[in-house]
């Protein structure tokens, strides 16, 4: 084999590897793309998402290597209602769905900061089709 077959062979089976590497639990995140702009009655929520929450969960929700995308059906409402945001908030969250550590509570959020990052998470959702 020349040196440039064993270089796109080798390639490949990393890029392979990585792949499932980065899946959690065989669960592919849902989310890719861009993100519309969020209504104005929502603006605040998602300013408030960007500056605390997006460090981990990506802008827009896709998630990042430090946090889980709230654009997947895990997060529908069904699954993790609105007042699982308020307590992830307010004591954190032992990671139970996915492999990213334990989520610490945030402290810059207050109650009413939530409802208003909520309402804008589930917007995103339901653009992406969530529910």
């Amino acid at each position: 084999m020349k040196s440039s077959q064993i270089l796109l062979v080798s390639s490949l089976l990393i890029a392979l590897g990585t792949t499932q590497a980065c899946s959690q639990n065989g669960v592919e995140p849902a989310a890719t793309g861009t993100v519309a702009s969020a209504p104005a009655e929502l603006r605040a929520g998602e300013q408030k998402f960007n500056a605390n929450c997006s460090r981990c969960h990506g802008i827009g929700g896709v998630g990042t290597q430090q946090g889980p995308p709230f654009l997947h059906k895990v997060y529908e409402p069904n699954h993790h209602g609105d007042a699982a945001f308020h307590q992830a908030a307010a004591k954190g969250v032992k990671a139970h769905h996915w492999q990213f550590g334990d989520m610490p509570k945030i402290d810059a959020v207050s109650s009413d900061d939530v409802d208003q990052i909520v309402k804008y998470v589930r917007w995103l959702q339901k653009q992406a089709g969530i529910f």
